[in-house]
């Protein structure tokens, strides 16, 4: 469970920083994105995605799953309506620990 911890960890810390090669780093050239309704596919459409989003806190509250599909659930608080929000994070991962989908509910 440490690793899964340490892996959402890493994509909390890359999310929330300054370098976008770093988070883009996490996925691999054909994932899948799908948050508030739009779905995005590979990384030039992560890319704008990632560009689009404001910046947030987040405040990991439970992290559950396996090294290849976890999940995560994360208080979001930033200049948003709404904020803070409670957000659903589903990973699945490749056997190299890259992002093939992500999905992101409310």
């Amino acid at each position: 469970m440490q690793h899964i911890r340490a892996f959402v960890e890493e994509y909390v810390a890359a999310a929330t920083g300054p370098d976008r090669e770093r988070y883009l780093g996490l996925f691999r050239d054909d994932a899948a994105v799908h948050d508030d309704g739009r779905s995005l596919r590979g990384l030039a459409q992560v890319r704008r995605w990632r560009e689009e989003t404001p910046n947030v806190d987040y405040d990991l509250l439970e992290v559950t799953g396996t090294p290849a599909a976890c999940r995560a659930v994360a208080q979001i608080s930033g200049d948003f309506p709404g904020s803070p929000v409670t957000l659903r994070f589903a990973f699945e991962r490749d056997a190299r620990g890259k992002i093939t989908v992500l999905t992101i509910t409310p």
